[in-house]
């Protein structure tokens, strides 16, 4: 995530009051329109319709639907372990978005606004972070709190006792790691609010003899408090949707919440489609609901402005002594979200097997996980089916969201209907889009269930509405006298797009492009329902390893892996903070 990636949230499209005017003759653009509405349909629409379809109808035994049921809500709603599941996923979410909020905006304000130091190192974490599949990382906590890990070895060495001293599998470990994982996005959310802030009013408290925690609690936090009420709605959302955590450890644990209960009704002998589909239809209701708000919150964010036309220059404030304790903040942050994961993943890469970080230990070190990496070529394959799938959903995103960016904010026919179905994505929680994707794959007359290809289609719908983020906000800054003058010129419609748009919006298409493929690249709550044996990626493989308890030779490909993802990310930084100084440009 990035200062771009972070605006890539929810709301995507929302047409803004500098795209409004009046909708031009239906002409190449309405042609165009036209297209897209028809392609954005059938992309967004057939999942919604499958996922009630199978909700309300009776399953029959050749996987063909019978009459009409109310039997998989009134079976869903009598049950007791739905409202258990709703309480631990409505406790587990909250605390995960209070948390991350409290570390990742602190982190925020100490970076932007106060003199402390170390301030770079807080965005090197961001950036490398995003290379780190989600799953790697729970697993790398699952090891450093588990019973192998040093945190218990410890305790057990010097007091001699058998117990843990701290359980991962428990609400606790839960909540603890789904929190450290948004920080990252957190801070950067908060970055670009405290980046460009007036320092003035803060400035004024604390010459008036106002208090370091007064200033903050009555200036600063007030001062931001659109932009804590957005992120802290968006990391609920996204963490009610969570898979790996939940499936993780919530699941040994038996502590179940909404997404793995859905997971493991498709995973039941037989299936219960109906079951995980009245199921998925509730939680996507409950998301519709919290993105109302979300909607709502976003759009008065500008009565917070402090950003006039008179000479604003941000300035940072001099904590004094305090300033060591914003650099040990940062330190910290560095530690749980990027340090303490990645050398468990390489101490456990190099042992033969797992074992607690003792010094004799140090002794069986080996390479030979990473030799097994490099000679299989099973590993070679899921590298090839990851950066396939993941680049080829990113390509086509993008390509969809260009056109459809442009007719929104350009206010061509039909942009309110083209605005409202990249938005639709939204409103589906991953593990939701799978199992309404493995239906339609099973139904259709083409075998594409089980191959890459439908992957591919699962993750172009998941990230449309953060592609047209970019897109949009990017055709934005293009003034449209660049068109008019083509149009005057003789170009047509498509002839102005090809040459005057594209060159213009490349940065905002390169920026968007890295941020689908990243996350594609890391999603587990899509393919997992989705791959079959030959079209499993990353993510997948390091789940199903995972869960055979093949740990050792699994961290070395997962560090290897997310050295070759860091790599992406750096250059996605680097296109988001060029294309960031390229818009203050205009």
């Amino acid at each position: 995530m990035s200062d771009a990636a972070v605006q890539a949230a929810p709301g995507a499209g929302h047409v803004g009051p500098r795209a409004r005017g009046r909708p031009g003759p239906l002409g190449a653009s309405g042609v165009l329109a036209l297209a897209m509405v028809a392609v954005l349909g059938l992309l967004v629409v057939p999942p919604l319709v499958v996922l009630v379809q199978n909700s309300v109808s009776i399953p029959l035994a050749d996987g063909s639907h019978g009459g009409f049921t109310w039997t998989h809500y009134a079976k869903l709603l009598t049950d007791p372990k739905l409202y258990a599941s709703s309480t631990n996923s409505v406790v587990f979410a909250l605390l995960s978005t209070i948390v991350a909020l409290v570390l990742g905006g602190l982190l925020a304000w100490v970076v932007e606004r106060t003199n402390a130091p170390l301030r770079g190192l807080a965005y090197l974490t961001a950036i490398i972070s995003m290379g780190m599949p989600l799953i790697l990382y729970v697993l790398s906590w699952i090891y450093l709190f588990g019973r192998a890990g040093p945190l218990n070895d410890i305790y057990r060495r010097l007091s001699g006792s058998q117990d843990l001293l701290f359980n991962v599998h428990s609400m606790g470990g839960m909540v603890m790691i789904e929190a450290f994982s948004w920080v990252p996005l957190v801070f950067l959310l908060f970055s670009a609010t405290f980046r460009s802030a007036n320092a003035e009013m803060e400035e004024a408290a604390r010459v008036s003899g106002a208090s370091l925690f007064a200033m903050i609690r009555r200036i600063s936090l007030r001062l931001a408090r659109p932009a804590m009420l957005a992120t802290a709605l968006f990391v609920f959302i996204r963490s009610l949707e969570a898979f790996d955590v939940p499936t993780l450890i919530g699941r040994p644990a038996k502590i179940n919440l909404l997404t793995s209960d859905i997971f493991f009704s498709i995973r039941a002998v037989p299936p219960d489609i109906g079951h995980a589909s009245a199921f998925s239809v509730m939680l996507t209701l409950v998301i519709a609901v919290l993105m109302y708000f979300y909607g709502r919150i976003a759009r008065h964010a500008d009565r917070y402005a402090t950003v006039t036309g008179k000479g604003f220059r941000p300035r940072s404030l001099d904590l004094g002594w305090a300033r060591w304790l914003g650099g040990a903040l940062v330190i910290f942050v560095f530690l749980v979200v990027l340090a303490l994961p990645m050398v468990a993943l390489a101490w456990v890469s190099f042992q033969p097997f797992v074992r607690a970080m003792r010094w004799e230990a140090l002794f069986s070190m080996t390479l030979a996980n990473y030799a097994a990496v490099f000679r299989e070529a099973a590993y070679l394959n899921l590298t090839l089916n990851t950066l396939v799938a993941a680049a080829a959903a990113a390509t086509l995103t993008m390509l969809l969201m260009l056109l459809t960016g442009w007719l929104v904010a350009r206010r061509k026919p039909a942009a309110t209907l083209l605005d409202q179905l990249t938005t639709l994505p939204l409103l589906l929680p991953g593990i939701v889009l799978g199992v309404a994707l493995m239906e339609l794959a099973l139904r259709s007359p083409i075998p594409i269930y089980g191959t890459l290809w439908v992957i591919v289609f699962a993750f172009v719908i998941r990230y449309m509405p953060y592609g047209m983020r970019y897109t949009f906000s990017g055709v934005l800054q293009i003034h449209r006298e660049l068109e008019e003058a083509a149009h005057v010129a003789g170009a047509s419609t498509l002839i102005a797009l090809r040459r005057i748009v594209v060159p213009l919006l490349l940065p905002a298409l390169a920026a968007g492009w890295l941020f689908v493929f990243l996350n594609a690249a890391r999603e587990l709550s899509i393919p997992v329902l989705l791959a079959g044996p030959d079209s499993q990626t990353m993510a997948v493989a390091i789940y199903e390893q995972s869960t055979q308890g093949q740990f050792s030779e699994l961290a070395a490909l997962g560090l290897l892996w997310t050295l070759l993802m860091t790599v992406f990310a750096v250059w996605f930084y680097y296109l988001v903070r060029r294309q960031s100084i390229g818009g203050q440009g205009h």
